[in-house]
């Protein structure tokens, strides 16, 4: 459980900065690019049809994770559009709340108890 925490960790520092150098570099216009690259039918546009894939599947399974009630739907939404900035930190939390009890983490208390 730790090395899932460090990688986490990683993952969030890493993304913050990445995201922090793009945008003082190329502004905050993500919507555009994203989406013109899929229009346009090149790698980048395939990497970013796959990429939502993952965000959709995401937002699904937190939504899932919280049994579809308003505040996991908009946990669904935060993972949807927040990617790793959100899912990150959101997992860390819920690996400590979970006491690294890996089936409670990803199912959630109640049907990791069922």
């Amino acid at each position: 459980m730790n090395a899932l925490r460090v990688l986490l960790a990683a993952m969030f520092i890493t993304i913050m900065v990445y995201t922090t150098i793009v945008m003082n570099n190329h502004g905050a216009d993500l919507i555009s690019v994203f989406f013109g690259d899929m229009r346009a039918m090149t790698w980048p546009g395939q990497f970013n049809t796959d990429f939502m894939g993952f965000l959709i599947l995401s937002g699904l399974w937190l939504s899932w994770r919280h049994h579809f009630t308003p505040a996991g739907l908009v946990l669904g939404l935060f993972g949807l559009f927040g990617g790793i900035m959100f899912l990150a930190p959101y997992l860390l939390v819920v690996s400590f709340q979970a006491n690294g009890d890996i089936k409670e983490l990803m199912l959630g208390k109640t049907r990791a108890n069922s």
